[in-house]
């Protein structure tokens, strides 16, 4: 029952133009904000220190209501591909063209800024894609989110052994590979590194599997260009990782902070970055590997 409802309220909104989509987002994430303190508590100091720390304006009421708008942007892209990509301008295409055509295969990077969720639909235009991504709790609304993503050439795994080795496998036959790097691995999975300045528990995943086989790593985002008129999705090839896991995580991290900072309020500011995964070992402080 509650899939059914949740299904048909996604459904009704997804229908409704990408503008009043993106302003019922917006209304969502100013709602979410001034609603609940923990969500601000969090919200705030993560965006504000970024902002202080890199000297730029302070437009934290418009992160607010863009971090509503995140959530939206990907619903109706779920709901609407044809209609999103016919939204995505596309910069640096041919940096992904060169990248996939060396024959090892691609890894695929999108943090969680603005309309992240169009970025594989316009790879899978061109070539298949397998995305890691982490399965939710409750059943049924993992269904949910597995049929609102599923889309043709893209390959959902989750984030276990087994989703690893079908990573592997795409990259064998010189596929692409999607992985959000911004998200906190599980225990035993990661390593302490910073990010804006903290210790961050970071995943040093893509940089294990690029190692096997010289494979080019990619760095998209996906910025909302304004109400209702779609997103600019540009591409950064990376340097290759280090093969120490710590540095490759450390090195991950800045790239990551660098896609960021190409549109700080776009971002996932309410997702707690930093927090200690059961089972990880505490971070040591005094020795984090800084860039």
């Amino acid at each position: 029952m509650r899939k059914f409802l949740l299904l048909t309220t996604l459904n009704a909104i997804a229908a409704l133009p990408l503008a009043l989509v993106q302003l019922i987002g917006s209304f969502l994430g100013l709602l979410a904000f001034l609603g609940s303190k923990p969500y601000r508590e969090l919200f705030k100091p993560q965006y504000e220190a970024v902002i202080s720390k890199y000297k730029l304006p302070n437009h934290l009421w418009a992160a607010v209501r863009a971090s509503g708008m995140l959530f939206s942007d990907s619903l109706w892209i779920w709901r609407n591909p044809q209609k999103a990509l016919k939204l995505a301008e596309v910069q640096n295409w041919d940096l992904v063209e060169e990248a996939i055509n060396e024959g090892h295969g691609l890894v695929m990077l999108t943090p969680h800024l603005g309309g992240f969720e169009i970025i594989p639909r316009v790879l899978a235009q061109h070539f298949p894609a397998t995305i890691l991504y982490r399965p939710s709790r409750q059943t049924w609304l993992n269904e949910v989110v597995e049929e609102g993503r599923a889309y043709p050439n893209m390959h959902f795994v989750p984030t276990n052994l087994n989703g690893v080795r079908q990573m592997t496998r795409a990259l064998t036959r010189g596929e692409a590979i999607g992985i959000l790097p911004d998200q906190v691995p599980s225990g035993g999975e990661g390593v302490w590194v910073p990010f804006f300045g903290r210790p961050a528990y970071t995943t040093p995943l893509p940089a294990r599997l690029a190692s096997r086989n010289n494979t080019p790593v990619v760095m998209f985002t996906a910025k909302r260009k304004g109400l209702g008129k779609g997103w600019l999705m540009q591409a950064t090839r990376l340097t290759p990782l280090s093969d120490d896991p710590t540095v490759a995580a450390a090195e991950l991290n800045v790239a990551i902070e660098n896609a960021i900072l190409k549109a700080p309020e776009q971002f996932i500011w309410a997702y707690n970055r930093y927090k200690h995964p059961a089972g990880a070992e505490l971070p040591p402080s005094n020795e984090l590997v800084n860039l």
